[in-house]
């Protein structure tokens, strides 16, 4: 249990209401020690002393607020979580070891055997391996329907749906979901809306403003932004959040390390610079792309080309996010094997993009997703999700956009 900063003398003075998220990832949750320090604290502490055996037995049976152990509770973890709570509009935030980590946290409380949850085919490749694959073992079916298609998810609801799962923009498609109207068709079934908003970050979107019930995030990604650390967070309500997944994350150790959530929070003070920056940069680079004559097709939400452009403008604060795709163009005979080399040689051929599956990094990243982030699923699942052997997926840093598009023009004019 416990969240508390009571301990700490010296304190910020309290916060005016409606301060906007770029100043809640500076300002919100700072206790300070006896000793003032500007920069918040790293607690690198396993367990924590306590006065007297009589404080210690209410601490460790949760009639008293207080710290007994970083599993169960640490107070630079508890800074991380109120902050990005306060960011996401939420009554409170769990820090989880990963993204992963944080999606698996919300599956083993909010499900049981004979449970059904209804996902996008969209998503992470890992997502869908837990949801589809391993949940199965337990007894959880997972249906699995087209993200933009709100009749499908509502045709796939059955009476024991306790899930809706969506991710969007979608990894690496950017395809987006309206998240109000997946809300509604959760909510007139008794099932909960979960959102993963790794993509879009609360610079961009706040899905509880939404209807979503719970916000998952994989902070390695851009609230990290430099490729640091691993770590994971669960947003929504106390209740289901706090008092149920709070208390099962920290029975079963999926908590994050006080380090990780120290240098998460540090890369909070800066999102909001970055996640604009990054978007601007990946507006241009997708524009620019469209009009190459060796790419096929952008996916880009920032582009009036993409079909839920108009949606995107509208949930994500008029900006289309830092992630784009690309199909190498081919002939129309074009083989598979045809299309994954080509896609390999235009990778290949960067010297500027670093060439690894992370995303959401100050540096940008260059992948090519059927053989590596959605490379365990089948052939089937990788077409349900338009995943070609032509797609290369990018995550746009803060370089120079003219290096950006020399790095990518030395592969794609060489194409034969």
């Amino acid at each position: 249990m416990g969240r508390a900063t009571e301990d700490c003398v010296v304190t910020d003075r309290s916060l005016p209401p409606g301060l906007h998220p770029e100043t809640l990832a500076v300002r919100q949750a700072q206790p300070r020690s006896p000793w003032g320090e500007h920069c918040e604290a790293l607690y690198m502490t396993s367990s924590f002393i306590q006065p007297d055996c009589e404080t210690a037995a209410r601490r460790f049976a949760a009639q008293e607020e207080g710290y007994t152990y970083s599993r169960t509770s640490n107070p630079t973890v508890a800074s991380f979580e109120q902050r990005l709570a306060a960011m996401e509009g939420t009554e409170c935030a769990v820090a989880t070891s990963t993204g992963m980590s944080a999606i698996l946290l919300v599956a083993l409380t909010a499900l049981k055997a004979g449970d059904h949850i209804v996902a996008s085919q969209s998503m992470f490749g890992s997502t869908i391996k837990l949801l589809g694959s391993e949940m199965a073992r337990f007894g959880v079916e997972t249906t699995f329907v087209p993200q933009t298609d709100a009749a499908a998810w509502q045709a796939a609801i059955r009476p024991n749906t306790r899930l809706l799962f969506a991710e969007t923009p979608t990894n690496p498609l950017t395809d987006l979901c309206d998240i109000q109207a997946l809300a509604d068709i959760a909510h007139n079934h008794g099932a909960l809306l979960v959102v993963d908003n790794s993509f879009a970050t609360p610079i961009l979107q706040r899905p509880a403003q939404f209807g979503a019930d719970i916000v998952v995030h994989s902070g390695t990604k851009f609230l990290d932004g430099q490729g640091r650390v691993m770590i994971g967070a669960v947003c929504g309500r106390i209740d289901p959040v706090d008092k149920v997944m709070g208390t099962f994350l920290r029975s079963g150790g999926l908590n994050a390390a006080p380090y990780n959530a120290w240098t998460a929070m540090k890369g909070l003070e800066t999102l909001a610079l970055r996640v604009k920056a990054q978007s601007a940069a990946a507006l241009e680079l997708a524009t620019w792309l469209e009009a190459h004559p060796n790419v096929a097709r952008v996916y880009y939400p920032g582009l009036k080309s993409h079909p839920q452009h108009e949606l995107a403008m509208r949930q994500q604060n008029g900006m289309g996010g830092a992630v784009l795709a690309f199909d190498v163009k081919a002939g129309a005979n074009a083989s598979a094997q045809e299309l994954r080399q080509r896609a390999f040689h235009v990778i290949d051929s960067t010297r500027v993009c670093s060439l690894t599956a992370n995303l959401g990094d100050v540096k940008t990243t260059i992948v090519h997703p059927a053989s590596t982030s959605h490379g365990r699923l089948t052939e089937e699942q990788r077409q349900a999700a338009g995943i070609g052997q032509g797609l290369v997926r990018m995550s746009v840093g803060l370089e120079h956009i003219e290096d950006l598009k020399a790095d990518l023009l030395r592969g794609l004019d060489s194409l034969q």
